[in-house]
């Protein structure tokens, strides 16, 4: 029976819907296996997604195919799972734990879970994934760690790895791991804690990989141990990365033999010695950082042989030597970056017109002299310019620099430079910084600065300019982040400008700016305007601290003529750490909204005419470690909270004001003080003897005092506190060496009783002065423990007895005032005590001895006391004759030697007391002649 046409349709059709069926059957297959599916289902589980980065992961009928989540991506023809890179900066992180169910994935070839917070053990597991050729488990956030890496050796074919950031301080036998890893090219194992290399025989001579490319092992710790076990790649190797780790001593010749290599970071160690000469060798070198070390010498003439060097880094190293017109000459056509700075180079500056594609030159702080070459304009390339706080002088013309068009950062700061230039030049560059501190720029403000419209940093402080602000100079605050005008001679006011909603570190200080302060300031975080005549209140700058919330931490508006109540907002200035307005006409009480300050550090309210008790609230600002109140109105007792509630002080000045009331015993709590000033007050009661618990006082040490820094638009910021010390009786003003001023001051009181013998348990202090109260008694017989005192002032109290003989041990007094007392008997004698002027003993009229002109009886009791002479059976007296006498003595001795020698070899007692007469001899001529001397000097002096 033949077939019909029909029947071969119907089979026809049978075979489309069976040829359909599979290939759905096949769709499925490809677009996901269950299993892996699970897997990373497992997977989501055990992570936190608070930024949805697993959204399209799950088990809805839209999100059956793994293959189609974030992330993953399968073969084509299998459906296995090959790559997994749910990864993504720049729209969140993943956090919690990686769990082991990734092991599942047996297909895998890339795994990318970098940069997300995972925390907890990194699973051992994934050893089992033998297909993957790139594992990047790096940067992440979290805490985690790995014991070992022996799990690596069952990934024959991984190529590319990185654990940057895991800790692995205990796995001590990674270099042993590594080398089981033959395919291995690249290794990213930075900021790890590795711990270091055990030298053993074993490691170098276990078969390495010879294909590794890439060895990042920066930020670890590591020490030159490393050596070793890393010199078996130098015929691989084309990136090194030591930076930021332990390696000390010279840099090893046998880096010359690793002739591939391209990238070479050593910076950030502790390397010692010359850069070797074999670095020459690396012909392929482009990359070189040797940045912050204790390298030393001279560059090598070698390096001239690097003809592919692009970048090169020197600095912050102690290289000396002159920069040769030819010392890179072979990589003038591809040198980009020289940065050289940070170290003792001397000479002119360096011929570089011919570094062609030379985008960033970096020799600030060197020694460099001579001027700036017109040779500089040659570099079209140049980008970065810096050469501040060197030697240079001379004269620049805007050939110099105004026609490299694309120039962005100029800083010729702190050298003698002079620019003339006339007004209708302009440059052709458009830079975002501009620094030229201590350049002469003067007498007018540089014209060619209105033609930057892009600066976000200017400094063109101490430049000579005595000039109003010309108007179009605010065209450039929309941008300015940074600007120092400060020291120059820039008079005018200041307008108040709108719209501005940040700047950033404004210093206009040591000028003649006058008139308010305008709001818009205010809205800086470090804001620097004193020393000029700004005049008004600062009540307004509430608003725009209100209208912005003011990030404003910094804040110096010393040494003006403002004046009114302070500030009522002090809520909304809460990021302050240093507020200084001392040296103003503020009036009116300390709000109690002061107590908000919760981060101030330093408080100077120093001068002005400010009244009524300090606030309670101020308890609240735990943090002050400077506070300065002296010469205001204050009144009131000083508070008992201050040493409870303030215990970060070191500096506490309330001299010059009407407090009254004793000293509250629990300023003794206050640990870190090193300057307590009391003085001028009109305090009553006894010196607290529990001032020994002052500990910053009987300490060796010092403490920083206020000491601030910061960083703004890549700039460093610091603020070294200041205060003015009575001292030797001036008020001087110390700043950097304000920590080493430990000093007590309780002068001009109403204090009663004696001097407490615990005052003299503060060995550190370097001056006391407790003169012109009521105090009564003996100078602690102790006082001689003050080793350290330069300046001690006791005088006009009522003070009686002898003066103690341990006072002539303290070697380094400079100043002494015991004057107007009721001090009795002899003066110690010793090299410092009798070197003062009279002055310093007058008013004490039983006082006797020396300097005074006065002579003590010669019955009287006592002895002399001074270092290396004592006697206790007879008192030599202070008569001049007395000295020719035992020179005659002396004389005779000489004249009768073979005498009398014979006897004194054999009788040992009259050798003994022989020799003893001749000691008391010299000590005598040597005290008489330095009283003398030092009284020869002073009355120079004066």
């Amino acid at each position: 029976m033949g077939t019909s046409p029909f029947r071969y349709f119907i089979s026809f059709f049978l075979l489309m819907l069976c040829f359909e069926a599979c290939l759905r059957v096949g769709d499925a297959k490809v677009g996901c296996r269950e299993r892996e599916r699970q897997a990373l289902l497992h997977f989501k589980q055990g992570v936190v997604d608070d930024f949805g980065m697993l959204s399209s992961w799950g088990n809805g009928e839209d999100k059956r195919d793994c293959c189609k989540w974030r992330g993953v991506e399968c073969d084509n023809q299998t459906g296995h799972v090959i790559v997994l890179d749910p990864h993504a900066p720049f729209d969140g992180y993943l956090g919690g734990k990686i769990g082991p169910s990734l092991a599942e994935l047996q297909h895998l070839k890339h795994l990318n879970l970098s940069w997300n917070d995972f925390e907890g053990i990194l699973p051992t597991q994934l050893g089992n994934l033998s297909n993957l050729q790139s594992l990047d488990l790096g940067h992440s956030f979290g805490f985690m760690t790995c014991g070992n890496l022996e799990w690596l050796s069952h990934l024959p074919l991984l190529t590319h790895l990185d654990l940057s950031g895991v800790h692995l301080s205990k796995a001590i036998h990674w270099p042993q791991a590594i080398n089981k890893m033959p395919s291995l090219t690249e290794l990213y194992l930075s900021y790890t804690q590795l711990p270091p290399i055990i030298p053993t025989i074993s490691i170098s001579h276990i078969n390495s990989s010879t294909s590794l490319a890439v060895l990042d092992l920066s930020v670890n710790g590591l020490t030159s141990s490393i050596y070793p076990w890393l010199f078996n790649f130098s015929s691989s190797l084309v990136h090194l990365d030591l930076s930021m780790n332990d390696l000390n001593g010279s840099i090893p010749d046998a880096f010359g033999n690793m002739t591939t290599l391209a990238y070479l970071g050593l910076y950030g160690n502790e390397l010692r010695g010359s850069i070797p000469d074999a670095f020459g060798n690396m012909t392929s070198l482009a990359y070189l950082y040797l940045s912050s070390n204790q390298l030393e010498g001279e560059i090598p003439k070698s390096l001239r042989d690097l003809c592919n060097l692009q970048i090169l880094y020197l600095s912050q190293n102690n290289l000396t030597g002159l920069l040769e017109k030819d010392f890179l000459a072979c990589s003038n056509n591809t040198l980009e970056v020289l940065d050289l700075s940070h170290n003792q180079f001397k000479g002119s500056f360096p011929w570089l017109s011919g570094f062609s594609q030379l985008r960033e030159l970096y020799l600030e702080f060197n020694h460099l002299n001579g001027t700036l070459p017109e040779s500089i304009g040659q570099l079209a390339q140049l980008e970065v310019l810096s050469i501040r706080s060197n030697s240079l002088r001379g004269t620049v013309l805007a050939n110099y620099l105004f026609g490299l068009s694309n120039l962005s950062v100029l800083d010729l700061s702190f050298n003698s430079l002079t620019f003339n230039i006339s007004p209708e030049q302009v440059p052709q560059f458009q830079a975002s910084r501009i620094m030229l501190a201590s350049c002469k720029l003067g007498p007018h403000f540089p014209n060619w600065l209105q033609t930057q419209k892009y600066l976000l940093d200017l400094d063109i402080s101490a430049s000579g300019i005595s000039d109003v602000i010309p108007s179009w100079f605010w065209n450039l605050n929309s941008g300015l982040a940074w600007l120092n005008i400060s020291n120059n001679h820039i008079s005018g006011t200041l307008p108040n400008l709108q719209g501005i909603f940040y700047l950033g570190m404004w210093d206009m200080s040591s000028n003649c700016l006058e008139g308010s302060i305008p709001q818009f300031l205010f809205n800086n975080e470090w804001l620097y305007l004193s020393k000029n005549m700004f005049s008004g209140s600062i009540s307004l700058s509430c608003r725009i601290a209100n209208l912005s919330g003011s990030g404003l931490s910094h804040l110096d508006l010393s040494n003006n003529r403002l004046s009114g109540e302070l500030p009522k907002c002090w809520e909304q200035w809460k990021h302050l750490i240093v507020l200084n307005l001392a040296n103003n006409n503020f009036s009116g009480k300390i709000k109690n909204s002061i107590g908000l300050l919760y981060r101030i550090q330093t408080l100077h309210l120093r001068n002005n005419s400010l009244t009524g008790a300090l606030p309670l609230s101020l308890k609240n600002c735990k943090d002050l470690c400077l506070v300065d109140f002296g010469r205001n109105k204050l009144s009131g007792k000083i508070p008992a909270w201050m040493g409870r509630s303030l215990s970060s002080l070191i500096v506490l000045n309330l001299r010059s004001n009407e407090f009254n009331g004793g000293i509250p015993l629990n300023l003794c709590q206050l640990k870190n003080i090193q300057m307590l000033d009391l003085s001028n007050n009109n305090l009553s009661g006894t010196i607290p003897k529990c001032l020994n618990n002052l500990s910053a006082l009987t300490q060796k040490g010092s403490l920083v005092i206020s000491y601030y820094e910061g960083e703004l638009n890549g700039w460093k910021l610091s603020y070294l506190d200041n205060t003015l010390v009575q001292w030797k009786g001036k008020e001087l003003e110390y700043t950097k060496t304000l920590g080493l001023v430990k000093s007590i001051d309780f002068s001009n009181n109403k204090l009663i009783g004696e001097i407490p013998s615990e005052v003299t348990d503060l060995v550190e202090l370097v001056s006391l002065n407790l003169s012109r109260n009521d105090l009564i008694g003996p100078i602690p017989a102790t006082i001689g423990q003050l080793k350290l005192l330069d300046s001690l002032d006791l005088s006009q109290n009522q003070l009686n007895g002898r003066i103690p003989d341990s006072l002539s041990q303290i070697a380094g007094l400079s100043v002494l005032d015991l004057s107007n007392n009721t001090l009795s008997g002899k003066i110690p004698l010793g090299t410092q005590l009798q070197s003062f002027n009279t002055s310093t003993y007058e008013g004490n009229p039983e006082l006797c001895g020396l300097p005074l002109l006065k002579k003590c009886p010669k019955d009287e009791p006592g002895e002399a006391s001074f270092i290396g002479f004592s006697s206790k059976t007879e008192d030599i007296q202070d008569d001049a004759n007395n000295i020719w006498f035992y020179g005659n003595i002396v004389l005779g001795f000489i004249v009768g030697f073979w005498g009398v020698c014979g006897t004194l070899l054999l009788n040992s007692s009259w050798r003994y007391a022989y020799f003893k007469f001749l000691n008391k001899i010299k000590d005598r001529v040597y005290v008489t002649t330095t009283i003398n001397m030092n009284r020869l000097w002073r009355s120079f002096q004066i």
